[in-house]
């Protein structure tokens, strides 16, 4: 895998890499997005500050979507050293003033999580992550992938753009939902 950059918070691992194709595909999603974000289908949760933190569009939905997904996709596979993995994302939409509050993806089952910018506009807030006292603050880049541990506490501080910041989240797991983390 042709990882761009290995990063650390701490002990912990992190992966950084560039979706070569970003600019057009990034721009066909945003405008897929805008089309159907408000539809009955798409679900929403973590309703935090007014803001729900998650919205989780079909893929059908979004097919402009599918290059991003394989990557990321294979992304994963790579660096679990497999390819029979789960994967599930949700988009995280901010606007102006907006951030998202501090938290995990470690409900037992996660193996991976990542996070890929569609739109991120210059002071749209850094994504913060910990591990014990260390602090590590990433500026997003659009189409940029950060991939790291589910279990690392991360949050993402306050939009100070004029305009919306658009990223995906995604976790990877077993398909077999009771098999243990590698």
């Amino acid at each position: 895998m042709d990882v761009i950059e290995s990063l650390r918070v701490g002990r912990r691992p992190l992966w950084r890499r560039r979706f070569a194709p970003a600019a057009a595909r990034n721009a066909a999603i945003l405008a897929r997005f805008e089309s159907v974000r408000e539809r009955p289908g798409v679900a929403r949760s973590h309703l935090f500050h007014g803001r729900y933190e998650n919205l989780y569009v079909p893929l059908e939905l979004i097919p402009e979507l599918r290059p991003v997904y394989d990557f990321v996709a294979h992304s994963m596979a790579a660096i679990l050293g497999r390819d029979d993995l789960r994967m599930g994302f949700w988009f995280n939409d901010m606007g102006p003033g907006q951030l998202t509050t501090r938290h995990t993806h470690d409900d037992d089952d996660e193996w991976l999580s990542a996070v890929y910018y569609v739109r991120a506009p210059a002071n749209s807030g850094r994504l913060v992550l910990y591990d014990d006292d260390q602090r590590l603050a990433i500026e997003p880049e659009e189409g940029s992938l950060l991939l790291f541990p589910p279990d690392l506490p991360h949050e993402v501080e306050p939009n100070r753009s004029g305009a919306r910041r658009l990223s995906i989240a995604f976790n990877a797991g077993a398909d077999d939902p009771g098999e243990q983390t590698p």
